[in-house]
């Protein structure tokens, strides 16, 4: 996702009559102890997938193909398998804390949660399985930044996706809770194939990526 910005534009640039830009967009200063969830879902104007990390706003950039085409393929391998009891979500905030509201790519959520269409967030208890698809503009915190958040905020699965050199399939890197340090261990890096027993029975061919 794109870069971090510490406060948001409140209205936009007008045009004049004759074509010419008008005043600049106004950047309010954020507050000193910076935004927090209430923020994030109440400022007018923010660009839709807007996230809050440490009480910064962080505006998500346009995505390369082989993120979308990813994520087409793992939420299809996903809603194929889930259970009854849990639910599959794309681009769903989750309130990881009061300053924390990640924009996961995909989520697998306790079903009881998911009874709300209007619903605009999740809580980090109702989610079980939390996936980002790495893109260069988010490495930094989808690398570092997000998984030490959720494995602190106790979701037990997370699965980091990345492009394998210059080839165009995903490799997954799977990580589960240790509820002991609270951080997440490695239990397998899936090249050709992503085959799990946790949270659910998964098997997802990701050569499949080269057909889409």
């Amino acid at each position: 996702m794109g870069g971090t910005m510490t406060a948001t534009p409140m209205s936009e640039a007008s045009v004049a009559g004759d074509g010419a830009a008008g005043p600049a967009p106004h950047w309010p200063m954020p507050p000193q102890d910076g935004w927090t969830v209430d923020d994030l879902f109440t400022l007018p104007d923010l660009p839709p997938h807007t996230e809050l990390i440490d009480g910064s706003l962080v505006f998500v950039s346009p995505q390369r193909e082989f993120h979308t085409l990813t994520l087409y393929l793992l939420e299809h391998g996903l809603r194929t398998d889930v259970p009854e009891h849990f639910r599959v979500r794309r681009e769903m905030a989750v309130v990881l804390t009061s300053k924390t509201v990640p924009e996961p790519d995909l989520v697998v959520v306790r079903a009881e949660a998911a009874n709300d269409c209007n619903r605009t967030r999740y809580d980090a208890p109702d989610v079980v399985l939390a996936v980002e698809v790495v893109s260069p503009e988010s490495e930094e915190r989808d690398r570092d930044t997000k998984p030490r958040k959720y494995a602190a905020a106790g979701i037990p699965h997370f699965w980091r996706v990345e492009k394998t050199g210059e080839q165009n399939q995903p490799v997954v890197y799977v990580y589960e809770l240790d509820p002991a340090t609270r951080a997440y261990a490695v239990t397998g890096i899936h090249h050709n194939r992503l085959k799990v027993s946790v949270p659910f029975d998964i098997s997802i061919d990701l050569t499949a990526i080269d057909r889409m």
